[in-house]
């Protein structure tokens, strides 16, 4: 059997106790989590329709009714703030990237995290990574929406000494003010319109490229780069996992 896109036996064994249905577990116990979650791995990082899930994985209605199933009850998103509790908090990195929608993600209904720009349909990917360039929270907006969005969602949530940004968060009221109000240092190039434009840590800010190199290793998975999904609820599990498996590489 291929095992392409499959989980490792180290991977398996740090995810597994973390898992609904596992030995021991309160309820029912799952038929068996690792092919399920080997599943939607190969659909994440193949970018592949989930009816043309190999038949080695079973049902893909029952694969998919599962994912969406877990990604209600939170299960993805809790999975992988359990391993990335342990950041290192000497500075974070704030960011975000465009990925493209699908005609079928469309459709969805309102407050789906899916715009409409010059490029066609979008849902931008807001995320903070730490000194190692380890993924921490997420927020979803629509493709067309400020960055300024995702940092109201955000920054509140970030416990760092210093936060790298470039010049889309170089705004007062919604950053700097709340950083200054955590105690944390804006390490942010200013708009060229400012006046009196405050300083910052050209060295430190040099760091920013490994919230670059994360964005990379999150578009290796295929169904992320570019969004498949109808609900921005699976789409962002998705997002989940595979930067659970980036943890975990």
């Amino acid at each position: 059997m291929s095992r392409r896109y499959a989980l490792t036996d180290e991977q398996w064994s740090k995810l597994e106790p973390l898992l609904p249905g596992r030995k021991g577990h309160v309820g029912m116990t799952a038929k068996d989590n690792r092919l399920f979650i080997d599943a939607v791995l190969f659909r994440y990082r193949s970018g592949i329709p989930w009816r043309d899930l190999p038949e080695r994985f079973g049902d893909f209605r029952v694969v998919h009714t599962r994912f969406s199933r877990w990604s209600k009850k939170g299960v993805w998103e809790r999975v992988f703030k359990i391993l990335s509790a342990d950041a290192d908090n000497e500075y974070a990195m704030i960011d975000s990237t465009i990925v493209r929608a699908h005609q079928h993600s469309s459709g969805g209904g309102a407050d789906e995290a899916i715009g409409r720009s010059a490029g066609g349909l979008s849902t931008k990917i807001n995320s903070v990574v730490d000194a190692l360039g380890n993924p921490t929270p997420f927020f979803l907006t629509a493709g067309q929406a400020s960055d300024l969005e995702g940092a109201d969602a955000l920054i509140p949530q970030i416990k760092a000494n210093a936060l790298l940004a470039d010049k889309a968060y170089d705004a007062d009221e919604r950053v700097r003010d709340v950083l200054k109000q955590k105690s944390i240092e804006p390490v942010i190039p200013f708009r060229k319109n400012r006046l009196n434009p405050p300083d910052y840590d050209k060295v430190l800010y040099k760091a920013r490229y490994l919230i670059e190199h994360f964005f990379g290793k999150l578009k290796q998975y295929r169904a992320i780069a570019t969004r498949y999904d109808k609900r921005a609820r699976n789409f962002l599990s998705g997002v989940y996992l595979a930067s659970t498996l980036i943890l975990l590489a």
